[in-house]
């Protein structure tokens, strides 16, 4: 869902800098943050505009998680140091993720947690690491699920980068479909205890994290390994719902195998129509989880995911529009402030479905204003300046930064 930003303030075409030619994950990245914006303002304004033969949702999050796929391992391996790939991966999802929470607690007079997330240490714990969704947690804010399966997956690929298998990503992506339909058919609920597992994942991700950072040779090595098997073994026995954890990683490998393709290293063509009749085939199979869960629907969900990233793909050396570019820029905050923003909404100004459609319409005009409004700022000074830090750090040398 997160990727390096190739920024560009103008539309794109096929112009020489990378910034422009990769403008198109901005504006994929873009449709993806208006379709989970959409799917949560529609429970409230407007009901009778959202789909059912498709989850709007999921869609937005499975987009997200194919560009995070295609562009992060990428970016690891044009860097080629995993030291400077944590400290940018650090300065870019933490410093909002953590406004975020801040802004969920002081709004609690208002707008109380959700029933989900119990105010305990493991929750704590939970929140540290990220890994909320796969240690049996709930997220103070409702969409920070889907950045569980980032953080698993950042841990994944560096413990394949420094292992020397990460262009097999083939390999791994089927290899994730097959699980998912394995823990699907077996698993109805995850097998770690909260607790232990939120606290256990804190000390080793801290632990195998400082090896990567600020080790090398055999002790980076050792850490990377580390908490590579961690984000295994938490993705196939600790997610919520047991069969969409490796399912959205062979999502995320898929998007790796289409760059690999892209750049002709190798015919990931066969590889994607696998993974696709893999996780397609999952729900007729696998314990059953909401509505999204029918075949019909996850299917469609899943193929229209895929379909928009081929579209941007194909129309990549073309014009790209402005404003999707921008909703790209500013897709994290689009995406971490808008639940909030909308609870806070709804105390204030009551629900909008017991109103007439046209004034349920001006309001929902006005939340997608203030959403905006709010994540433009965020981005500008919260993000930006964030991401620029992040980066001076991790190019300085390590006696700069100690100094």
């Amino acid at each position: 869902m997160l990727t390096d930003q190739p920024r560009t303030g103008a539309a794109s075409t096929s112009a020489e800098s990378p910034g422009q030619r990769l403008a198109w994950l901005d504006a994929v990245r873009g449709v993806a943050s208006t379709a989970v914006l959409l799917e949560h303002m529609f429970y409230r304004f407007l009901p009778g505009l959202r789909p059912h033969w498709f989850n709007l949702g999921m869609y937005g999050v499975l987009v997200f998680f194919l560009v995070s796929g295609y562009i992060i391992p990428a970016s690891l391996e044009r860097r080629g140091d995993v030291r400077a790939f944590w400290v940018g991966r650090f300065f870019r999802l933490y410093p909002l993720y953590l406004l975020v929470i801040g802004l969920v607690l002081v709004m609690v007079p208002l707008v109380p947690l959700r029933p989900a997330v119990v105010p305990d240490l493991p929750t704590a714990a939970a929140h540290a690491t990220m890994l909320v969704d796969v240690v049996g947690s709930a997220g103070v804010a409702d969409t920070m699920w889907t950045l569980s399966y980032e953080m698993v997956f950042y841990l994944l690929i560096t413990a394949l980068f420094v292992a020397g298998v990460h262009r097999r990503s083939g390999v791994w992506a089927v290899a994730f479909a097959v699980a998912a339909l394995v823990v699907g058919l077996v698993l109805a609920a995850p097998v770690l205890a909260r607790g232990p597992a939120a606290f256990v994942s804190l000390g080793v991700l801290v632990a195998g994290l400082a090896c990567v950072v600020a080790g090398s040779g055999r002790v980076r090595t050792a850490g990377a390994l580390l908490v590579g098997g961690l984000a295994v073994t938490l993705l196939l026995l600790g997610s919520r719902t047991p069969w969409l954890g490796p399912a959205i990683l062979a999502v995320m490998f898929t998007g790796t195998v289409i760059y690999r393709w892209e750049r002709g290293q190798i015919s990931g063509l066969r590889t994607v129509a696998a993974v696709t009749v893999l996780l397609a085939g999952i729900p007729f199979f696998a314990f059953r989880y909401g509505w999204w869960g029918y075949p019909h629907v996850w299917i469609t969900t899943l193929v229209m995911a895929g379909g928009t990233f081929a579209i941007g793909m194909a129309l990549r050396r073309r014009t790209v529009p402005r404003v999707l570019v921008w909703l790209g820029v500013i897709s994290y905050s689009v995406y971490l402030l808008h639940h909030p923003l909308l609870k806070l909404f709804v105390t204030l100004f009551g629900d909008p479905r017991e109103r007439p459609m046209a004034t349920q319409a001006l309001l929902a005009v006005a939340f997608v204003a203030v959403v905006l409004c709010c994540s433009w700022l965020s981005y500008r000074f919260v993000e930006r300046p964030m991401q620029h830090l992040g980066r001076r750090l991790a190019h300085s040398p390590p006696a700069t930064r100690s100094s």
